[in-house]
């Protein structure tokens, strides 16, 4: 995260008053709490006012590393804010924390990094014009997780009929918004191909005759770009508990 990165002017408007986090990347430790609007999440990046806080992130700086920065609640107004802020110095115990000073006194918007956040709220609706296949992935999602991590989570087991429904592309859908998109090279029982986090090409014991994974790559640019980050929330029946959904197959 660069010292002039921004939110859009929509994602501003759409984020209201939020609480933030700073995350050292080195140990995973929070080690800042804050709340504001519009870009004051980024603020601290480009100021050195001698506190602690910003201490962590020369050092970060120094070696090459930046603060891992999550929006923790947004969609509030500025008294639910700062008794958000408040609340998480309390209970996270303000020693343990560079805030000089404790807060000025629910949730609205999820805990996620800022460009999970951003994503959600810039994503705008699609429609689809390709044979694909949308793979909603469910809790198997998180914000920032690796993109194999995101390929084994969308590839990896499900129960679907490959020959009587030949998809190209394999859409990962998180929140109703596509996380990726890969080109599907060629379907296998579950439990029969390697993961891309396989050290030493270990014998993997999940296989399952009832389901399929996928092997494949990333998709070509401009279908990428069709559709990455986009909403296909439409397209999913509100409390629909099938995770797979075929389109234009």
């Amino acid at each position: 995260m660069s010292a002039s990165a921004k939110f859009s002017t929509k994602v501003q408007s759409d984020l209201g008053s939020y609480v933030y986090l700073y995350i050292d990347p080195r140990n995973d430790k929070l080690f800042y709490v804050g709340k504001g609007r519009a870009n004051r999440c980024f603020a601290h990046l480009r100021t050195d006012d001698g506190s602690e806080k910003a201490k962590i992130l020369r050092e970060l700086h120094a070696t090459g590393k930046k603060p891992q920065i999550e929006i923790l609640r947004y969609g509030l107004t500025d008294d639910e804010a700062s008794l958000v802020e408040s609340c998480v110095i309390d209970l996270l115990d303000l020693e343990k924390l560079t805030n000089k000073v404790r807060g000025k006194h629910w949730r609205r918007g999820p805990r996620g990094s800022v460009e999970d956040i951003r994503v959600t709220l810039e994503a705008r609706p699609v429609t689809i014009t390709d044979p694909v296949i949308l793979i909603n992935i469910a809790q198997l999602y998180r914000p920032g997780m690796s993109a194999p991590e995101l390929y084994d989570s969308t590839r990896h087991a499900w129960k679907v009929n490959p020959d009587r429904h030949p998809a190209k592309h394999a859409l990962a859908i998180h929140g109703g918004i596509v996380r990726e998109v890969y080109q599907i090279a060629c379907w296998f029982p579950a439990g029969t191909t390697y993961r891309t986090n396989d050290q030493h090409g270990e014998r993997r014991h999940d296989a399952d005759p009832t389901r399929f994974e996928f092997v494949g790559h990333l998709a070509e640019p401009e279908i990428r770009k069709r559709y990455l980050h986009k909403s296909v929330e439409r397209y999913f029946k509100p409390g629909a508990q099938n995770p797979i959904k075929y389109i234009k197959c």
